[in-house]
């Protein structure tokens, strides 16, 4: 087994609660209500008896709704799967799941089509063609966007407008300000059901147990373990935390992504930050340090749309040269009129702030935005635990690798919704995933009070946050485990509620982050180590998975990636001029005139 350098960690198999007062069943539960889990939910309501759909405050607040770039597919005659394919492998430094990638790419298609005929309105130009646009690591125009800079939000609606249409079917329940606890598991340790605490009056109130045949676990991303983050206040790793006590296998948790354009606040700002879209970028805007040198020419072919990995360390890197704590985004000669029509969401909460990205240049620096790991599934979505499933930003699919491609993310929860979707339909109609009886949890639970939440934050973001060291995880591990040790004493007599059950399961992912940062010693990625700060593709060309053993102790296993997964890729910058436009192949820059998009040819949404 590898040796992280860290002393042993101890994690529980439940949260304090507690016993459930009341109980319900449903044939799937679907726990989430960004794209990953209102596609499931949508996609088995007609095909199995009852679906139960949970989501933790209401139903557009998920991380789905904040995302400002837009979907990433190959909707032009100018693209390729081909080339789509080859961008998101160069922008995984080699650790992508190669079957994965070309999953996502050759069904993304299609799956947006159907989302269009579901009723998400995506921008589009004069003719009336979707308008597409370019962002970072990408070498084509794939990028559908809605609302300018509000396309999380336009899919986020269509898809519950969907869902409204078909609330009084009795195949499908909603329970909304509903947070997942654990979940329950029979005495072969198969998935089935969960405990989840309800705010609310009435039968269906308090901590509950409900039932099924499978789960999904769609609860999102673990921004609010560090800092800053882009990610919304609900982000607290609930599903991955809920995975890891129950036994399931996450991987590759050390490859966290910051977005290298968040609008700094100043000192001290905490929580939630304002993202400055990738788009920006991929419309003109450019990088400058404090003296309005574009640092960024000449680091890579791409320049400021380089992958986000390599924009975010030459930030950091200038900032360090410089002694400063942001650089800036200049985006003033893209123009007010175009500006306020492409980006209104951005020019208006920069205004509301005191900025004016169409006069001033913008302060930015990297905040946390999303996290490449999670629980680990196959090409069907299932995790290592029968009867369990994940998807989203919760799982771990492979397609992202060391790092995610722009836009990727929203695609990668539209396809395998649908393949666990069409699994659990196939299983169930078969007669698999037969209804069972959980077994009570051994061992003493957990319960961290809320009020240390902002310290788990903090030695996060100083020691596993942008850049990590040996000494700075080990540091991050000692206040975790201190934080762990309190908590038996702290919370002796209490039995939780959801803001310490949320802080209890940042200190858990937190822990686990921390000890697979620990055991990569190098760079690649996400994943900065200014102790080792090369890639090595000799020792590292590997995903690290992390399970809870039976005797409640974090284990990992090293799990070797093929040497062909480097084949034909320059992971180091450059691309193949034959993936180019003529006039980026010169590596000058990848900024267009402002404005300019390309169009798909209409497809089968006329047919809806």
């Amino acid at each position: 087994m590898p040796q992280s350098g860290l002393p042993d960690v101890s994690i529980p198999r439940r949260l304090s609660a507690p016993a459930p007062g009341w109980t319900t069943t449903a044939d799937v539960i679907v726990v989430g209500s960004g794209i990953a889990g209102l596609t499931t939910a949508l996609r088995l309501r007609r095909r199995v008896d009852r679906v139960l759909l949970v989501t933790k405050t209401v139903l557009d607040e998920g991380s789905t709704a904040w995302a400002q770039g837009g979907i990433a597919a190959v909707m032009s005659p100018e693209d390729s799967p081909a080339e789509h394919i080859h961008d998101t492998l160069v922008a995984g430094v080699g650790l992508c799941d190669v079957d994965a990638v070309r999953t996502l790419v050759t069904e993304g298609t299609d799956a947006v089509w159907d989302l269009i005929a579901l009723g998400a309105d995506f921008d589009r130009g004069d003719t009336g063609k979707i308008s597409l646009t370019r962002e970072g690591g990408h070498h084509r125009d794939r990028i559908l966007h809605a609302g300018g800079d509000a396309t999380g939000r336009e899919i986020s609606r269509a898809l519950i407008a969907a869902l409204d249409r078909v609330r009084d079917d009795p195949g499908i329940e909603v329970i909304e300000h509903a947070l997942v606890l654990d979940l329950l598991t029979d005495a072969e340790q198969r998935v089935c059901g969960v405990t989840l605490h309800v705010i609310g009056e009435g039968q269906v109130d308090g901590v509950g147990a409900a039932h099924a045949r499978a789960v999904v676990l769609a609860t999102g991303g673990l921004g609010q373990v560090y800092a800053s983050t882009t990610n919304p206040s609900v982000a607290t790793g609930d599903g991955m935390a809920a995975a890891l006590r129950a036994g399931a296998v996450l991987s590759d948790l050390e490859f966290v992504q910051f977005h290298p354009t968040v609008l700094w606040l100043g000192e001290g700002s905490r929580g939630q930050q304002p993202l400055i879209s990738e788009a920006v970028r991929g419309e003109g805007a450019f990088l400058v340090d404090e003296a309005g040198e574009r640092f960024m020419l000449g680091q890579h072919p791409l320049a400021d749309l380089a992958p986000r990995d390599v924009v975010a360390r030459a930030i950091i890197a200038r900032m360090r040269e410089t002694g400063t704590d942001h650089v800036y985004l200049d985006c003033r000669h893209l123009g007010a009129d175009f500006l306020e029509h492409r980006f209104p969401s951005i020019v208006s909460r920069c205004r509301e702030l005191g900025f004016d990205p169409a006069t001033e240049l913008l302060p930015v620096a990297p905040a946390q935005h999303y996290a490449s790991g999670g629980v680990r599934t196959d090409l069907h979505g299932r995790a290592s635990l029968e009867g369990l499933y994940a998807c989203g930003e919760t799982s771990c699919t492979g397609v992202h690798g060391a790092n995610r491609l722009a836009s990727n993310s929203l695609l990668e929860g539209l396809v395998f919704a649908r393949r666990i979707a069409d699994d659990l339909t196939s299983r169930l109609g078969a007669g698999e995933l037969p209804e069972t009886t959980p077994v009570t949890a051994d061992g003493a639970p957990e319960l961290v009070r809320s009020k240390r939440r902002l310290d788990i934050q903090r030695s996060m973001t100083a020691g596993a946050g942008t850049v990590r060291s040996a000494t700075s995880l080990a540091a991050t591990e000692q206040a975790l485990g201190d934080l762990a040790a309190r908590a038996v004493t702290e919370a002796a007599d209490r039995q939780g509620g959801p803001q310490s059950w949320e802080t209890t399961n940042l200190l858990h992912v937190g822990r686990a982050l921390t000890y697979a940062a620990a055991l990569r010693e190098e760079t690649r990625g996400g994943h900065v180590r200014e102790d080792f700060p090369g890639r090595d593709d000799d020792h590292f060309l590997h995903h690290v998975h992390l399970r809870r053993s039976d005797a409640g102790l974090l284990t990992a296993e090293v799990v070797p990636v093929p040497r062909s997964n480097l084949e034909g890729l320059d992971l180091d910058g450059s691309v193949p001029l034959d993936v180019l436009d003529e006039d980026r192949a010169d590596g000058a820059g990848s900024a267009k005139p402002a404005g300019r998009h390309t169009n798909s040819e209409n497809g089968p949404e006329e047919t809806a």
